[in-house]
C-alpha cells in the first residue's frame, strides 16, 4: 500500500511560485493500477516523481509499503559519459542483481532496440533512445509498482505496441500508476483513477470517473 498524507510540493524561483501539489491526501491499495489525470501542469509528472523517491515533498509524508520503480518515460538518472550498456550494469549492481546483471543487461539491450547506440556513451542519445533504454531497465527489475511518464508514447507504432504489451504482461502481477494522454491505455490498464486539478487530487474507484470528472472541468472553463 502506498499511503500520502499532507502533501505540499513546489519549485522555488527568484519570482516566487505556486504550490504544485498542496495538502494532498489518498491512499493506493495494494493491486490496484492507477491512471493519473489532469492538465498539463497539473503536477502528474511532479507526483510521480514523489511517489518513486526521486523528490521529497516540501511538506508531508510519503509511505510505501512495496517496492517502485523509477519513472519510467522520463529522460534523467542516468550517467551521460557512460554507455547504455555500463548504465545498465551500474544501476543493477546498485539494486543488488549479482548473477543476474548479465540476463538483466541482454534484456534491456533487446528491448530497447537501439542497436549499437547500447554501447555509446548516453549524452549522445536522443530523447526518445534514452526513454526507450530506461523502459527496458525498468521492466527488467520484478517490482510491485511500476511508474509510467508517457511511457507508451515512446518511439515508432511497433514499439508502442510492445510497449503497451509489456506493461500488460505485468497486470495481475504487479500494480501500475501511469500518466498519459492516451486514455485508452488508462482505460485499459487501470482499474481507479486520480484527478489532479489546482493542486488537489480526487481519488476516484473508477477510472472512467476520473477521466470523466477531468472533462467535466475543462468544459466549465471554455
Amino acid at each position: 500500500m502506498i499511503e500520502v498524507k499532507n502533501v505540499y510540493k513546489r519549485y522555488h524561483n527568484h519570482h516566487g511560485s505556486d504550490w504544485v501539489l498542496k495538502n494532498v491526501n489518498f491512499h493506493i491499495p495494494h493491486g490496484v493500477s492507477v491512471g493519473l489525470v489532469g492538465r498539463n501542469g497539473a503536477g502528474k509528472s511532479t507526483l510521480l516523481q514523489l511517489l518513486g523517491g526521486m523528490d521529497e515533498p516540501d511538506k508531508g509524508t510519503i509511505k510505501r509499503n512495496c517496492s517502485m520503480s523509477w519513472p519510467i518515460g522520463l529522460k534523467g538518472g542516468f550517467q551521460p559519459s557512460m554507455t547504455g550498456r555500463q548504465n545498465v550494469k551500474f544501476v543493477s549492481r546498485i539494486h543488488g542483481a549479482g548473477k543476474d546483471i548479465p540476463r538483466i543487461t541482454q534484456y534491456v539491450e533487446e528491448f530497447a532496440e537501439i542497436g549499437k547506440a547500447f554501447d555509446e556513451p548516453i549524452k549522445t542519445y536522443s530523447s526518445g533512445m534514452r526513454s526507450r533504454l530506461a523502459f527496458g531497465l525498468s521492466l527488467a527489475f520484478d517490482f510491485d509498482v511500476y511508474l509510467s511518464d508517457e511511457a507508451t508514447a515512446v518511439g515508432d507504432k511497433a514499439f508502442k505496441e510492445k510497449a503497451k504489451k509489456a506493461f500488460e504482461d505485468k497486470v495481475g502481477k504487479a500494480s501500475l500508476i501511469m500518466v498519459s494522454h492516451s486514455e485508452g491505455i488508462l482505460k485499459q490498464l487501470c482499474q481507479s483513477g486520480l484527478w489532479l486539478h489546482e493542486g488537489k487530487t480526487y481519488w476516484f474507484d473508477d477510472i472512467h470517473d476520473a477521466i470523466h470528472a477531468y472533462h467535466s472541468s475543462t468544459s466549465k472553463t471554455k
